[in-house]
């Protein structure tokens, strides 16, 4: 098998496992997204403006808090029902993938 080929076979095994659906806090997950955008513009006037850099920092850490919270309610909610469900079919690599999410996410 070529490395192109080999790579596509990758694409369609990764894409084999993903899926989309709507968990109990998705409006939650996107509202706390649309407040850390309207955040993060303020930041960015801020540092158009010339503010100053420690009052930037400080405001750059509450999105980042924010962002993070927000991965927590996510991680939470797939935790909760896909985690839940594949683990009742016994699809383990699944499991794998939840791992690989939160190596990435608190990375």
């Amino acid at each position: 098998m070529s490395e192109k080929e080999n790579s596509k076979a990758q694409i369609e095994q990764n894409l084999s496992h993903t899926h989309t659906h709507s968990h109990e806090h998705t409006k939650e997950v996107s509202n706390r997204l649309a407040r850390a955008i309207g955040h993060l513009q303020k930041v960015k006037q801020m540092v158009e403006n010339g503010d100053d850099c420690s009052d930037v920092l400080i405001q750059l850490a509450a999105v980042k808090s924010a962002l993070n919270n927000t991965g927590k309610v996510i991680l939470k909610d797939h935790l909760d029902h896909c985690i839940v469900h594949a683990i009742e079919k016994g699809d383990t690599a699944m499991l794998d993938e939840f791992n690989k999410a939160i190596d990435k996410f608190v990375k």
